[in-house]
């Protein structure tokens, strides 16, 4: 409701709505090549696309090719618009996870995303690296090499990654011990969730000699 509330327009909407990822995101660039070469068809592409991974139905083939058919839906073959030959700019959804996901775990399709967002846009590659980095502290427990992660923050044309920083600093000392200590209150916070569980269940029904005996039993038998 808020993003139809907030759009100046039904065409903006409509754009938004046509930059949701899709299935076919990853095979854009072979399916222009084929339209360009004279396969005209969804249906042919889409034969043409399960030997590259694809899995889909030709529905959502047709849907991408159709405007590029004569008049928008097009009945004749052969006097459809070229489909672009540049690249197709990976989605943000996309470019996100692969920024955020471990080396390691990522597809091979991943890693070339990747590489093309951060090849072509100096500000990704050097957010990719900020990101390694705080992983790498997070991971290994290096919290003292938190003060100089800030510092290269701050000192970098990122502004997104500036208001991270200003929060960690309010509260400094506490982040680097949770990034460097093997000590956590998991445990703590758990028994607190389940406290909180049985006072909404035992709302209006019971009193409090009932609920501590609740609480007691349960925080003793887990113990």
């Amino acid at each position: 409701m808020r993003r139809f509330a907030d759009a100046p327009n039904a065409e903006e909407l409509l754009a938004k709505a046509e930059q949701r990822p899709t299935k076919l995101d990853p095979y854009i660039d072979p399916v222009n090549q084929r339209w360009n070469e004279g396969v005209d068809t969804a249906r042919a592409i889409h034969q043409e696309l399960p030997t590259l991974g694809f899995n889909s139905s030709a529905n959502i083939v047709e849907r991408y090719r159709r405007p590029l058919r004569p008049g928008g839906h097009g009945r004749r073959r052969g006097q459809g618009a070229p489909a672009p030959t540049d690249p197709a700019i990976p989605k943000t959804r996309r470019i996100s996870r692969s920024l955020l996901t471990h080396p390691d775990h990522l597809t091979d399709q991943d890693k070339h995303t990747l590489a093309r967002a951060t090849a072509g846009c100096p500000h990704l590659r050097r957010l990719h690296a900020h990101i390694r980095r705080f992983a790498a502290i997070m991971a290994q427990r290096r919290g003292h090499e938190l003060t100089i992660w800030l510092e290269n923050v701050e000192a970098d044309d990122l502004p997104e990654l500036h208001r991270l920083a200003t929060g960690i600093r309010r509260d400094l000392d506490a982040v680097t011990n949770g990034l460097t200590l093997e000590h956590y209150s998991g445990a703590v916070e758990g028994t607190v969730t389940r406290i909180k569980q049985l006072k909404r269940d035992g709302y209006g029904r019971a009193e409090f000699d009932l609920l501590r005996a609740r609480i007691l039993y349960a925080t003793t038998s887990v113990t």
